[in-house]
Formats: C-alpha cells, sequence, structure tokens
C-alpha cells in the first residue's frame, strides 16, 4: 500500500495549493477547481482499484488496453455508433491509458464520448430522412438483434445499412403490437358473447394509448430523448462511466459510483421503495428483468419473468415512453410512482427470444418492504412409498436480510432471516413435521453473517465457510453456537439466481453431508466480498467537494471442502428442468470474473453416512414420476421452444412471416396452458387450487423418497480425515 499511500498524500498537497489560490476570477476559478477534482477523482479511485482489488494487479499496458476495449463497449456495445474506422483514430491511447490515469489525465474519456455524440446525431438525422421514405415490410431480410460478438462495422456505409434494419425493425415491433392489441380485443369481444369474464377496458384503454402517437413519431421522439440525455451528461458522469471501466477490467462487480450515482445507488437499496418490485440490468440496448422481488406487484401479478425485456413504459394513459437504448437509471425513475398508481410496460418476453412479439402488462404500483422478502413458511402433506402421511415443512427464504442498526443498538428483538427462520423451525416442530425444504431459488444473498447464522442451525458446531484476502490469507467463519435447532431431513432448492450468500448456506450443507440439494446444474457463481469505500472520506481533512466512492472485489468465499463458490457455483445433487437453467446466467458469463480455485480442506463431519448410498435410487424415483406426470412433459416441451427462441440470432423483417410465427406460438403455449390447467382441475376434484409450482412438489417427493429409504432416527457424526 506504499504506493497508494504517496499518490494519496500527494493528491492531498495538490488539494491544499489548489485551496490556497484566491486570484483567480470566479469562473475561471470555478472551472480549473472542476478541473482538478477530476484529475483527484481519477488518480485517487485508480489507486485504490489497482492497489487494493483481489487480483492484486498494478496498472499496465495489459490493463491498458482492457480499459481502452472496454470503454468503446460501455458507449456502444451492440456495435452500431463506432466503426473499425473510428477505433483506429484512437488507437494511440490504447497502451498508454495507464500512465494517463495514474496522473490523473482523463481526456481519452472525453474525446471519445465527443465523437460518440457525433455519431448520435448522424444517426438521428439518418433515421428523420429514411422514415420518411418507409420501408418494404414484404421483403425478405434479416438482422442480427445481438451484435455484441460480431466483428464492428469496416466503415460508415457498412454501419448505415446495419441503421437502416435497426429502424424497420424497430417500426415492425410497433405494427406487430398494434395488430395483436387488435387481437386482443377481438378474442375479448368473442369470450365476452360466449357469457365469459373480460377485460375490455384494459384492451380498449391500451388502443387508444398507442395510437396518439405514429410509430414513426415514437422513433423519433425516443432518439431525441437519448441524444438529449447523453448530449447534458456533466463531466463527472462521463468521467464515472470510465473509471468504471477501469474498476470492472479487474472485476465485474468493481466500479466507481459518482454522487449522483451514489445516491440513486442508495435509494435503490431502500426496500420501502414504491415500483413494481424488479431488478433490471442493460442488454444491448434493452431494459432486462434480471429477477423479481418477492412480494411486490409484479411478483403477485406472476407474468413479469426474468430475461424479459421491456421497451415501453405508458404512465396511466399518457403516451408510452419508448425505452430502448435509455440508461437503465432512468428507466427506474420512469418505474418508480405514487403507490396505487398503474403503469403498463411493454415487453419482449424472453421466453420467446429475440423474434417476440411486442405484450402490454398493466401493474399497479405498491410499496417493497423487508417485510415482503421475509422468511416464510408453507406445510405439504405426501403419502410416501408405503402410504403414510408425511409432513414436510418448505421455508422460502428470498434473501439474507438483517436490520443492522438495530442489531447495533443492541434491541432485543431486532429483524434477521436466521432468527426468523428459527421461529419457523420451532413452530414446524412442534407441528411434528417429518422433513424439511429450505427454498432458496432465486435468493440472491446478503449478509454474510445471516449465512453462518442459518447454516448454524442445522448443525451442532463447526466451520461454516473460508475466507481469503489479497493478500491470499485465509480466515475461517465458524458456526457461532454448539447447538442444532433441527436434526431432521433436509432438501435445499437452489437455481442459477441463487448467489452469494446462498451459495454459502448451500455449500456448507452440502459438504456436512447434511441434506440433499436439487435445482439448476449450478448456482450463480458469485463467490467473493465486495468493499466499498467513500472517497469523501479519505479527502475529508481538506474536502470540499463531493468525490463518490469505489466498490471492489476485496476477498474470495472458499467452501470447507476447499473449493471456491466463484465462478461454477454449487452443483445439486439432483437436477430438475427449469427455465432458469437455460438462462445465460452467472458469473462466469460476466467479462473479468475471477476464475474458480479451491484451497485446502479443512476437517469437518458428515451427518448422514447413507446419503451418498441412497441418492442414485433417489435420482431415478424421480425420473421415474417426472416421465409419468403430464404437466412435466409440457414444462419440457415448453422448455425446447425457449431453447429454440434463444438459438435465434436473426430476426426477421417480413411483417407476414413474423405474424405467422406468433400466431402459432401462441396458439401452441394457449394450448398448453389451457391443458395445465384442466390437469391441475382435476388433481384437486375440481376444487379451486393455487397455482401449481412443480419443481416445488417434486422437491417435497424427493425428501419423502430420503425420509422413506433412510433411517433418519439418528444422526450419524463421521469425522472427515
Amino acid at each position: 500500500m506504499l504506493k497508494f499511500f504517496k499518490i494519496y498524500c500527494s493528491l492531498l498537497f495538490i488539494f491544499m495549493l489548489f485551496i490556497g489560490t484566491t486570484s483567480l476570477a470566479k469562473d475561471k476559478q470555478l472551472s480549473e477547481k472542476q478541473e482538478l477534482e477530476l484529475k483527484i477523482i481519477t488518480k485517487l479511485a485508480s489507486a485504490l482499484i489497482a492497489n487494493s482489488h483481489y487480483r492484486q494487479h498494478k496498472l499496465d499496458n495489459k490493463i491498458s488496453s482492457k480499459i481502452f476495449d472496454a470503454y468503446f463497449k460501455t458507449l456502444d456495445q451492440n456495435k452500431v455508433y463506432f466503426t473499425k474506422k473510428d477505433i483506429k483514430k484512437f488507437e494511440k491511447y490504447r497502451y498508454y491509458l495507464d500512465d494517463l490515469t495514474e496522473n490523473g489525465n482523463s481526456d481519452f474519456a472525453f474525446e471519445v464520448y465527443k465523437y460518440y455524440l457525433k455519431r448520435l446525431r448522424e444517426y438521428r438525422h439518418f433515421a428523420e430522412e429514411k422514415l420518411k421514405k418507409g420501408f418494404d415490410f414484404d421483403k425478405n431480410e434479416e438482422i442480427q438483434a445481438d451484435r455484441s460478438k460480431l466483428a464492428r462495422s469496416e466503415n460508415l456505409d457498412q454501419l448505415k445499412d446495419i441503421w437502416r434494419k435497426r429502424l424497420k425493425s424497430d417500426l415492425l415491433y410497433f405494427r406487430l403490437l398494434k395488430r395483436s392489441i387488435q387481437l386482443d380485443k377481438d378474442n375479448a369481444l368473442k369470450t365476452a358473447k360466449k357469457g365469459g369474464k373480460v377485460d375490455k377496458k384494459t384492451t380498449e384503454m391500451l388502443k387508444k394509448v398507442w395510437s396518439k402517437q405514429t410509430p414513426e413519431q415514437k422513433i423519433l421522439r425516443r432518439l431525441r430523448d437519448m441524444y438529449n440525455e447523453m448530449s447534458q451528461k456533466s463531466k463527472l458522469s462521463i468521467l464515472s462511466l470510465y473509471l468504471t471501466c477501469v474498476a470492472q477490467t479487474y472485476g465485474p462487480h468493481s466500479s466507481y459510483f459518482s454522487p449522483e450515482l451514489e445516491e440513486d445507488f442508495n435509494i435503490s437499496m431502500k426496500l420501502s421503495l414504491v415500483g413494481i418490485g424488479a431488478v433490471l440490468t442493460s442488454d444491448n440496448g434493452y431494459t432486462k428483468i434480471v429477477s423479481i422481488i418477492p412480494g411486490g406487484p409484479a411478483s403477485k401479478d406472476g407474468r413479469l419473468k426474468a430475461d424479459d425485456r421491456i421497451i415501453a413504459v405508458t404512465q396511466g394513459e399518457d403516451t408510452p415512453v419508448d425505452i430502448v437504448d435509455m440508461s437503465v437509471s432512468n428507466v427506474v425513475k420512469l418505474i418508480r410512482g405514487k403507490e396505487g398508481t398503474k403503469l403498463t410496460l411493454t415487453i419482449l418476453p424472453g421466453a420467446k427470444g429475440h423474434s417476440a412479439i411486442p405484450q402490454n402488462l398493466t401493474l399497479t404500483r405498491g410499496k417493497v418492504k423487508l417485510k415482503n422478502s421475509e422468511a416464510s413458511s408453507s406445510m405439504h402433506n405426501i403419502k410416501d412409498e408405503s402410504g403414510k402421511i408425511l409432513k414436510i415443512g418448505v421455508i422460502k427464504l428470498s434473501r439474507f436480510y438483517i436490520d443492522f442498526d438495530g442489531a447495533m443498538r443492541g434491541d432485543k428483538d431486532f429483524k434477521s432471516s436466521s432468527r426468523d427462520i428459527l421461529k419457523i423451525l420451532k413452530k414446524l416442530k412442534n407441528e411434528k413435521v417429518d422433513g424439511v425444504v429450505m427454498d432458496l431459488r432465486s435468493n440472491g444473498g446478503g449478509s454474510l453473517q445471516e449465512a453462518i447464522q442459518l447454516t448454524g442451525l442445522f448443525i451442532d458446531k463447526g466451520p461454516i465457510v473460508q475466507v481469503r484476502n489479497s493478500k491470499r490469507r485465509v480466515s475461517i467463519k465458524y458456526d457461532p453456537d454448539d447447538t442444532i435447532h433441527y436434526k431432521g431431513p433436509l432438501l435445499v432448492m437452489t437455481n442459477k439466481l441463487s448467489s452469494s450468500a446462498a451459495e454459502i448456506f448451500t455449500g456448507a450443507i452440502k459438504d456436512y453431508h447434511r441434506g440433499i440439494i436439487v435445482g439448476d446444474s449450478r448456482t450463480y457463481g458469485k463467490g467473493t466480498v465486495l468493499n466499498v469505500i467513500k472517497l469523501d472520506r479519505l479527502l475529508r481533512d481538506y474536502n470540499d467537494f463531493k468525490a463518490g466512492s469505489v466498490k471492489f472485489e476485496s476477498e474470495v468465499f472458499y467452501r470447507i471442502n476447499g473449493s471456491s463458490t466463484q465462478e461454477l457455483g454449487v452443483k445439486p445433487d439432483i437436477e430438475l428442468p427449469s427455465f432458469t437453467e437455460h438462462m445465460k446466467i452467472g458469473e462466469k458469463f460476466n467479462e473479468n470474473h475471477l476464475p474458480w480455485d479451491s484451497i485446502d480442506e479443512i476437517e469437518h463431519k458428515y451427518y448422514d453416512q447413507k446419503l451418498a448410498t441412497v441418492l442414485n435410487n433417489i435420482k431415478k424415483l424421480s425420473v421415474q414420476r417426472r416421465l409419468k406426470n403430464p404437466k412435466y412433459k409440457i414444462l419440457l416441451q415448453n422448455i425446447k421452444v425457449f431453447n429454440d427462441y434463444k438459438k435465434r440470432k436473426n430476426i426477421s423483417l417480413n411483417e407476414k412471416k413474423r405474424w405467422a410465427e406468433y400466431l402459432a406460438e401462441k396458439k401452441m403455449l394457449d394450448a398448453n396452458e389451457k391443458y395445465i390447467k384442466q390437469i391441475s382441475s382435476e388433481d384437486s376434484g375440481g376444487e379451486k387450487k393455487e397455482k401449481t409450482d412443480l419443481l416445488l412438489d417434486e422437491a417435497v417427493k424427493i425428501l419423502s423418497d430420503y425420509i422413506y429409504l433412510t433411517d433418519n432416527s439418528k444422526i450419524a457424526l463421521n469425522k472427515k480425515k
């Protein structure tokens, strides 16, 4: 850290010299003050990353080249603005950015951004001319929606052909949306004639809303808004894009937060926000759903799914706002609003791939509070192979939460996930459950201490997780008490969205042979500890400006068997089919992620010597059961269709062909949905039944097989040498 200390001291010296200067004219002083602030932030942020990140890699030519490519990718992820010829103009910077950045020089960032704005203007003018002339939608041609893996265009002429196809594709989306709204209206009228219940009001409202502007007007408005947003960014906002590229060459979770982004980040962490309850990300110009927050409006509605892409947001009956190419922070601002108000999201369903037809989902905003993410439980009764009725308790945990302020104050009843689950376990024990399912699907993690505390409820004592820092020193985190609060059969459900703290818990349960793990082929694979340092605090003795903060990966988690949870995640004992299994989700898909590795195993216990011997039989029973279940056949069929859509790289720009594909897909999916409802109705004897969770039902059956095939009256403790 000596190098960083020297840089830090030199920055403070420069800053002190500056604040002692009083002879400058006011406007000139302000300009020079801002330039000095940018220089201080650049030097300090880059020094922090290089010296404190887990990688421990100095800024050099290799890092410089990565920063160069990353910045162009940040501004032009889908390769529709910069050509190969453009990139060559800036090649002089490729192996020089390390030196410039270390010296606080960010000229490269501003020069490239200026060129980016120039290209945005050119695209906007091109669109204005092209949209006047119109397009031939009977012509058989295609466009590749995701260009991120393709080579850049050689020159501007090639780029303009891509622009033409993009505009045609955007127009086609609006034309198809108009037809789908009309189709919904026609179907509603048919249903009404047959005496069925329909929502005519929503269909009429959507038709009225989308007819307020022509598709051409919507596209030009979007391009105008996008240019205005990008051209009005402050120098610090542009610098934050560049410094985040510097940070992310070290790791995908590293970044620089400008003071403005810091504020947005802090707001997003408050669970009392009014919105729809969804985690969003940017994906090739689209705003994509990463996950749905349990208990929020989207979760309760059930239609919005992970991998869906939002292309427009409509407030009540206002004109829809086209959000393609809009920043996620601005999309979030559109989605937030007064509780109880309605908004309509126009989405491209992820299950239908890039060639999906837009659909409208109307949701009512509501508060997404901590209470909605609290642990909850339910009881499932099931017959085992002998005909005995088993009682299986299911505990759903969506995040590892804790009231840090309450804990620090010493509040007797502060909220935490482990405390809430301990209460649930006591209740389930009083109800004499035969087994417990811990449902951690789509659990994004949270408090490390909570993961340790929760694991401790299921073992008597011992290590839970190992943590290695940037100096490669390993510390071991242990179960804080010697009591097993639940000794019975246990099953843990995961998927590719189960991350971080959820992977620590799952890995420990697996290593101890304390229960069965079922789910996708792996969990997310985020095995790093993130550290956030506010630059203001480092400058607090001389600071009169907000400098933002730096976030970076500082440590790595390892299971007690020595394997890291990083990149590869935790593999289940039994894999179940699901849509998330076939999504491109996980740390392994993040650029510059830290690789998987391993360290020494720690001595630990086996809680069930019989688990390994019975797993094969349990797997066979599960496969046999699923092969006989017609609902699973439908699920597998839909997953196959989903995979086929995902594999499609090109989108047809022929309207007749696209509409025919949509009708065929809709017919199949509607038939499948109707069949599943019919089967569910027959299963429940005609009684009203909640929506079936096929994977949870199968998990409960797997646990009942485990109970039947093993004697769980005693917990065997076998030391692992």
